[in-house]
C-alpha cells in the first residue's frame, strides 16, 4: 500500500531520531575510551552567589531566561528539575528562523547554538540563581565552542540575555567568578543580546526525562541531576516539570 507523504515524512523523521540516538552511543562510548572531558564530580565546583541579583518588579511572576550550554538534552533536563521553573524548552538561538533546524544547526554553520528558554517565578527563584545552576551544573563555561564530545559552535557557552538588567547581571556574575578564581580556566561564556529563541523539534524535547537508558544521556547528562540534587538540595524537585507546548517561542 502506498504511504501518504504524512506518512512517509513521519517515518523519516522517527529514523532520523534513531540515528541520532545511535550516534550519540558511539560517541558516548568513545567519550568514555578516550577520557573526553565532562562534567564529572571532580568538576563540579560550588560556586558563590552572584552578589548582583536584584530583587523581580513588584507584581513579577514570570521570568525568561535563555541559556546554552552544550547539548540541549541536558540542560533541559536540569532546569526541569529545579524549583520554581515552570517550563524549559530546548531550542536554537543565535541565527536566523529559517535555518532554526536539527538538521542544519548541526553543521556548525547557521550561528545558531543549541539552547534552552527557561521560563521560572522569580518569586520563588532568582535570575541570579538560575545563572548560578547553569555555571555549576549545567555545564562547564570554560570549555569554548564544545561541551564533552560535542564540538562546535553550535555547542557554545553562551547567554542570550532579555534585556539590558539581564545582561549586567550575567556580566557582572561572570566578572565575580573570574576574579574569584574559582574555574581553573577563564569563563568562556558569551553574551549575545537581541537573538531570538525558536524552538526544537518535538523529538528533542523532554529527550532525557523519557530517554534515561541512552547511552550519552546516563554517561553525560544523568550525574548533572545528581549534582544538581547534592548542591542545590534546597531548589531540587524530584518530578521535571515537561514542556508546555503554549509559549514555546518568541
Amino acid at each position: 500500500m502506498t504511504q501518504s507523504p504524512r506518512k512517509r515524512a513521519t517515518r523519516s523523521m522517527f529514523t532520523s531520531v534513531r540515528h541520532i540516538v545511535a550516534v550519540a552511543a558511539i560517541v558516548a562510548a568513545a567519550a568514555a575510551v578516550l577520557s573526553i572531558p565532562r562534567l564529572s564530580a571532580e568538576t563540579v565546583r560550588e560556586i558563590p552567589t552572584p552578589t548582583l541579583d536584584p530583587a523581580p518588579p513588584d507584581g513579577a511572576t514570570s521570568e525568561v531566561a535563555v541559556l546554552a550550554g552544550g547539548c540541549f538534552w541536558g540542560v533541559q533536563g536540569v532546569f526541569q528539575h529545579v524549583k520554581g521553573v515552570t517550563n524549559a524548552v530546548s531550542g536554537y538561538a543565535g541565527g536566523e528562523e529559517k535555518t532554526a533546524r536539527y538538521n542544519i544547526v548541526s553543521t556548525g554553520r547557521t550561528h545558531h547554538a543549541e539552547t534552552v528558554q527557561v521560563t521560572f517565578d522569580p518569586r520563588q527563584i532568582s535570575y541570579g540563581r538560575i545563572l548560578q545552576i547553569y555555571f555549576s551544573v549545567a555545564h562547564d563555561p570554560t570549555q569554548l565552542n564544545r561541551q564533552g564530545p560535542d564540538v562546535g559552535t553550535q555547542y557554545r557557552s553562551a547567554i542570550f540575555p532579555k534585556d539590558s538588567e539581564q545582561a549586567r547581571i550575567a556580566e557582572a556574575y561572570i566578572g565575580q567568578l573570574n576574579q574569584a578564581g574559582v574555574f581553573p580556566a577563564a569563563i568562556v561564556t558569551k553574551i549575545e543580546p537581541d537573538r531570538a529563541f525558536y524552538a526544537a523539534e518535538d523529538y528533542h524535547q523532554d529527550f532525557l526525562t523519557r530517554n534515561p537508558n541512552n547511552s550519552y544521556i546516563v554517561i553525560h547528562d544523568l550525574p548533572k541531576i545528581e549534582h544538581l540534587k547534592r548542591l542545590f538540595s534546597d531548589l531540587y524537585r524530584n518530578e521535571p516539570v515537561l514542556v508546555a507546548r503554549a509559549g514555546q517561542s518568541n
